[in-house]
C-alpha cells in the first residue's frame, strides 16, 4: 500500500490502515495540469477515507484459503506500460515458500486512468489482493522536488538514475532491466509484506515490516543468485540453461 471512500467497504476489510510508501517514491509529481501536487507511491491495504486514493476494483474473497491465486491484466492506459508480465510475477513468487502465499488471492496488473494519474502510485496491497501500477512508457519519471539520501539510496540499489532537467524538473530514469527489478524485488515483495502483516497496526510499524520483508526475500535473494540483474532475467537464464 484502501483506496478511495468511493468503495464499499468489505466486512473482511474493517480496519483503516495508512498507505505504504516506498523511499524512492515519497516525492511529488509534476502534475500536466492543474495546482494540485501528487505523489508516486505505494499504497497499503485498507485506508479507504482517503479521498486522493485512487479507486480500484475489489475482488471477492475466497471461501477456501490457500486455494491459490490467480493473475488479472487490465489495459495499462495510454502512455503507459505494465512493467512485468504474469509469467513473470508467478515465476518470483514461486521462489517464497508456499506459507507466504496462502492468504494471497489476487495479483492484478492495474490500468492507469485519469483520476488515478492524479495520484500516481507503484503498488497497493488491498484485501487480499496486489495491486501494480504500469509506469510511462519512457520509462522516465519527473518529480517537482530533488530526492533526499533515502530516495537516492534506494533507487541506486535497483538501478534508477536521478536527474535534474531544466525545464522538466526532476526525473527519475530506469533502464528495462532496473525496472523489472524495481517491481519484482522491491514493489511486489513489499505489497506481499503487507499483506503477511498482522501484526502491527500503526503506519511506521506496518512500513518498516514491509520494508524488511521487501530487503529480506526480494532485494538480498536476487543478488544472491545473478548479482544485480532482476530476478527474473536469472530465473529464466536458470531454465535455459
Amino acid at each position: 500500500m484502501k483506496v478511495t471512500a468511493m468503495f464499499s467497504r468489505s466486512p473482511r476489510d474493517h480496519q483503516a490502515r495508512k498507505p505504504a510508501r516506498h523511499n524512492a517514491a515519497i516525492l511529488a509529481r509534476r502534475p500536466r495540469t492543474g495546482p494540485a501536487l501528487r505523489q508516486r507511491v505505494s499504497r497499503s491495504g485498507r485506508n479507504l477515507k482517503d479521498p486522493y486514493s485512487p479507486p480500484e476494483d475489489w475482488h471477492e474473497p475466497l471461501e477456501e484459503r490457500g486455494a491459490g491465486y490467480r493473475i488479472v491484466v487490465q489495459p495499462p492506459g495510454r502512455g503507459y506500460r505494465h512493467v512485468v508480465t504474469p509469467e513473470e510475477v508467478r515465476s518470483r513468487l514461486s521462489e517464497l515458500p508456499p506459507y507466504m502465499l496462502e492468504p494471497l488471492e489476487v495479483v492484478q496488473l492495474s490500468r492507469i486512468t485519469r483520476k488515478k494519474q492524479t495520484f500516481p502510485c507503484y503498488g497497493m496491497q488491498w484485501g487480499a489482493t496486489l495491486y501494480l501500477y504500469p509506469i510511462e512508457e519512457s520509462l522516465i519519471e519527473y518529480h517537482d522536488y530533488p530526492p533526499g539520501p533515502a530516495q537516492r539510496i534506494e533507487a541506486k540499489m535497483y538501478g534508477g538514475r536521478w536527474g535534474c532537467d531544466p525545464e522538466r524538473g526532476w526525473s527519475l530514469t530506469w533502464t528495462e532491466s532496473a525496472i523489472k527489478d524495481f517491481y519484482l524485488n522491491n514493489i511486489l515483495l513489499h505489497e506481499l509484506g503487507h499483506l503477511l502483516d498482522n501484526r502491527n497496526r500503526s503506519y511506521l510499524d506496518r512500513e518498516r515490516y514491509a520494508e524488511w520483508f521487501a530487503i529480506e526475500h526480494g532485494y538480498k535473494p536476487s543478488r544472491a543468485v545473478g548479482g544485480a540483474a532482476p530476478r527474473g532475467d536469472a530465473v529464466r537464464r536458470h531454465h535455459a540453461g
